[in-house]
């Protein structure tokens, strides 16, 4: 009697083990710990669990549901220290998760009837038990790919916490529906034609959500692709911009080309007369002219060079000091798009922090450095008024509600490429430091170290 209960519990826990492989495909890109320590740490928690939680079903008859739920609650929360997602993220994929998990349960329900039409829930069978077990495996297998190769591009790049809440509500809702649904005795799933209509509605409602989660998907991706377009668009206007200072450039090059003709007529009466003062106003004058007129060159990349000197004009009309060495590695091997969003976000909540100080307080200390050939650090440092917002997962935005955009722009894109980001403050400066990957040929400690002198 008691093995049996043990046998026929076992099973409905060690499908948290088929649980948590759903819930880190989605999250493949964002784990904090490689794929084999992440399985070995699942397994060192979830077997002895899965055990020892079906040894106390049998011995004391405690429900299963009564053991399984506040656990289920604890592993959201064991959860959410192995993968960098932020809460509404991490919670909407657990839930989904949870929910997919409840329709084995059902079906389970149904074919447990068919064995035992006198039996209930509270009698679940071993046999059905291995049936629900083995409905498991088959949807993690039939939702891995699209979770990897689909959602996980969503997961990486979409940060917005009403659009995961929304998902949120609507996979509880199923979630809910099917927890009140079991059947406590088998003699009600008898009844009439509803031995076939319980498991028929189950299938129907399983489609109706993965057709949800089919048509979140497309819509998440519309999202995000219009917004990649928009921020080429932006991008382009940049580079217009800057193509357009070249262009007056080089006419007021040729401007002073032609003009130097009557400096030197001008030096050579000057020297004449023996005025080496006036020479040497001249070709100061001459030199601020042509310092004033020549566009800095940051870096080799022309979408990146433009994005610099955009801030920078910026951060000028702002009177804010700028202190910046760039040191970008050639040939370049980032994304154009993933560089444009980490120093755009750096630099506008950079020069945003500094306008609320004083305008002789004003300064925005920016270095990039390749160091050991394979790793890119980039270090900023700006003055701001001291004023933040900070909870538990991260920097909250002081314009809006919520975490603040750019920084979690800033923290992906650094952990999109093997890197890291670490963002802190003191009472007058923010602080942002990102190290990035370039080869992952060699191992390297990613760890961010004061290797590059911080000036301000």
């Amino acid at each position: 009697m008691i093995l049996g209960k043990f046998l026929s519990a076992l099973p409905q826990f060690l499908i948290l083990l088929s649980a948590a492989i759903s819930c880190y495909l989605s999250a493949k890109n964002q784990m904090k710990y490689s794929p084999a320590k992440t399985g070995a740490l699942c397994m060192t928690v979830l077997l002895p669990y899965s055990v020892g939680a079906a040894a106390l079903h049998a011995l004391l008859n405690i429900d299963v549901n009564l053991i399984l739920f506040p656990f289920l609650v604890l592993s959201f929360f064991l959860y959410r220290r192995t993968v960098y997602l932020d809460f509404p993220c991490s919670l909407a994929i657990y839930v989904g998760v949870c929910a997919i998990e409840t329709f084995p349960v059902q079906f389970a329900y149904a074919f447990d009837s068919f064995l035992h039409p006198t039996a209930g829930a509270a009698d679940f069978s071993p046999e059905a038990a291995l049936f629900r077990f083995g409905l498991s495996t088959l949807l993690l297998a039939a939702f891995a790919l699209p979770a990897t190769r689909k959602f996980s591009w969503v997961v990486d790049r979409l940060h917005s916490p009403k659009v995961w809440y929304a998902t949120v509500t609507l996979s509880s809702t199923f979630l809910l529906f099917n927890i009140l649904a079991v059947p406590l005795s088998y003699s009600t799933l008898h009844t009439g034609r509803m031995y076939w209509l319980f498991p028929l509605f189950e299938a129907c409602a399983l489609a109706v959500l993965t057709m949800f989660y089919t048509l979140f998907y497309q819509i998440a991706s519309s999202i995000l692709e219009q917004a990649e377009l928009k921020e080429r668009a932006r991008l382009l206007k940049i580079q217009a911009r800057q193509y357009r200072t070249l262009q007056e450039h080089i006419r007021q090059t040729a401007k002073m080309r032609h003009d130097f003709r009557h400096s030197l007529r001008l030096l050579s009466a000057l020297a004449e007369k023996g005025d080496i003062a006036s020479i040497r106003t001249h070709l100061v004058e001459y030199e601020t002219s042509l310092a004033q007129n020549t566009p800095v060159n940051y870096c080799v990349n022309a979408a990146l060079n433009a994005l610099f000197a955009y801030y920078r004009e910026m951060a000028v009309s702002a009177k804010i000091d700028t202190d910046w060495h760039i040191d970008l590695p050639d040939p370049f091997p980032f994304s154009e798009l993933d560089m444009a969003a980490l120093f755009g976000n750096l630099m506008e909540n950079a020069i945003a922090g500094c306008r609320t100080v004083p305008e002789d307080s004003r300064y925005f200390c920016l270095t990039t450095q390749v160091r050991h050939g394979n790793r890119l650090y980039v270090v900023s440092t700006n003055s701001f008024d001291g004023n933040v917002q900070k909870g538990k997962d991260g920097y909250h935005s002081t314009k809006q509600s919520g975490t603040g955009t750019g920084l979690v722009s800033i923290a992906t894109v650094s952990e999109k490429y093997g890197g890291q980001a670490k963002i802190s403050h003191s009472n007058r400066e923010f602080f942002v430091d990102v190290v990035l990957k370039i080869e992952t040929s060699e191992k390297h400690d990613m760890k961010i170290t004061p290797e590059i002198r911080r000036t301000t």
